[in-house]
């Protein structure tokens, strides 16, 4: 016996309503003009503005969308994960960019001088934040 009416999903063709959706991810900052600095001059990224922020291109088409917020506040975990070859070339590229890693000094998350995690778990991963303080990272799988 139901209880509650389960919500029914408008497929149309009997397939989920979002199976081929091109979603995108969003994520706030504090300034425009300096994450379009960063995102486009600092990590090479394809950036455009529009009327309600920016838009970064990602390969395989994929886009993300950065909008300002003037109560913004830095997310506490990672908005983006850049897949790389590898992590000690790329991280050794991106200081040389002024990009600065973050180092943890303990657990899984412990990282070395150059703030790369080499734990017995996940992939070797290195931490890092946009001019906003959000954080993104570079990663090589094993």
């Amino acid at each position: 016996m139901k209880t509650r009416a389960e919500p029914e999903v408008e497929t149309g063709t009997g397939k989920a309503i979002f199976k081929n959706n091109r979603a995108f991810s969003s994520f706030s900052v504090d300034d425009p003009r300096k994450a379009k600095r960063f995102y486009g001059e600092t990590l090479g990224l394809d950036v455009e503005e529009n009327p309600m922020g920016l838009e970064i291109r990602i390969a395989g088409g994929s886009r993300i969308f950065v909008y300002s917020k003037p109560n913004h506040v830095p997310a506490t975990f990672t908005i983006l994960n850049f897949p790389v070859d590898d992590v000690e070339k790329a991280v050794d590229e991106m200081t040389a960019r002024g990009v600065r890693f973050e180092i943890y000094g303990e657990g899984d998350l412990k990282t070395n001088e150059k703030g790369i995690a080499t734990g017995s778990r996940g992939p070797k991963i290195a931490w890092f934040k946009d001019p906003a303080g959000n954080f993104l990272s570079v990663l090589q799988e094993r």
